[in-house]
């Protein structure tokens, strides 16, 4: 399999696409598998208006049917819905090539929640765009049942994995070592400081000791004006991050919108019991465990998670690795390609055909 992986998530970008796409990639040799990037990094891009971290890229189906016969692809996957996303898309149904895509991002509570525009409408735009796809992989059941309830179809289940090596407890003095001047029990979120992560909703709440944010985004400024006695430590990676996770007491996730939530199998693999609302993605990863506590008040959430044995969330979190991720995406990508395009090629003025990939 000559695989085109196309997002336009990448780095610098620090998210759960990111990671993902790149696990996949490094997987990808493993299962005989050789992954052909297209990312921004191969074109010309602008900063997206209001979020400067996130770059367009300037790409058009011309460019990638370019790239494509020097590449010669025998699959293609389309991890987002961005402007590389729909060059290639564009590209597979001018050349009746079968792909498959992924669903990463509520796109439409996203903008939602920065400009007047209705979520029905977003939600058409992204039935329409992963209509043609032989499959479109999702990364939890309760994501798989809306997504269906809204119309969309060719679901496949893809789920995520998380370095135990790296993220794992570490000893008794290390939340000491990192916040020696902090009252406890430490509450730690971590992710994009962006207004769809709702980390206002952690900030506010009336809790014991302290708390930690890690992460960096446009919402930085707005959350510690609002939060002044919060401890923002900024973007961490690596051994930083995960020995941040392992010095923690509780987890704290308000988040409404994500699909997934990797940050939440950090935080176990870690020992870290996680506080959520009961809704997708923790719902799935934590709903019916014991390794954290669910609740519509938060505030009782964190101060539950405080309870959970550490040992319990370790257990939890040894369930997901990235080899049967990747196992998973590059079955799914196998299964949906066999079955063919949903659509048929586009056809040039003259009549012919566009060639059909080898």
């Amino acid at each position: 399999m000559r695989l085109l992986l196309a997002t336009d998530a990448w780095h610098p970008q620090v998210n759960g696409v990111v990671r993902s796409v790149e696990r996949m990639a490094e997987a990808a040799a493993g299962l005989g598998v050789e992954p052909l990037m297209l990312t921004p990094a191969d074109f010309a891009s602008l900063p997206m208006p209001g979020y400067s971290e996130i770059r367009l890229s300037l790409v058009t189906r011309g460019r990638v049917l370019a790239r494509w016969e020097q590449i010669a692809p025998t699959h293609v996957h389309i991890a987002t819905e961005g402007p590389i996303g729909h060059a290639v898309r564009a590209a597979c149904l001018a050349r009746g090539q079968a792909f498959t895509t992924s669903y990463h991002t509520r796109f439409p509570e996203y903008l939602a929640a920065r400009a007047p525009v209705p979520e029905a409408w977003s939600y058409a735009w992204l039935r329409r765009f992963h209509a043609a796809a032989s499959g479109t992989m999702v990364s939890t059941p309760s994501l798989e049942r809306e997504l269906a309830g809204r119309g969309f179809t060719r679901l496949m289940r893809w789920t995520r994995g998380v370095d135990t090596d790296l993220f794992r407890p570490r000893g008794e003095d290390t939340g000491a070592d990192l916040f020696p001047h902090l009252p406890r029990p430490i509450f730690l979120s971590v992710g994009r400081l962006a207004v769809e992560k709702n980390l206002a909703a952690f900030l506010a709440l009336d809790l014991p000791g302290s708390k930690v944010v890690v992460g960096d985004g446009p919402d930085r400024a707005r959350l510690q004006a609002l939060a002044p006695d919060a401890h923002f430590l900024g973007a961490l990676t690596g051994e930083a991050l995960a020995r941040v996770y392992a010095g923690a007491d509780a987890f704290v996730f308000p988040s409404l919108t994500d699909t997934f939530g990797i940050v939440l199998l950090e935080a176990l693999a870690s020992g870290l019991p996680v506080a959520a609302f009961p809704v997708t993605g923790p719902l799935d990863v934590i709903g019916g465990t014991g390794a954290g506590a669910l609740d519509t008040d938060l505030r009782a959430a964190a101060l539950a998670a405080l309870a959970i044995p550490r040992e319990r969330c370790r257990a939890e979190a040894l369930r997901y690795t990235w080899s049967e991720s990747a196992r998973q995406f590059y079955d799914n990508i196998a299964t949906a390609h066999a079955l063919g395009p949903m659509h048929r090629a586009a056809r040039p003025p003259n009549g012919a055909a566009l060639p059909r990939p080898g």
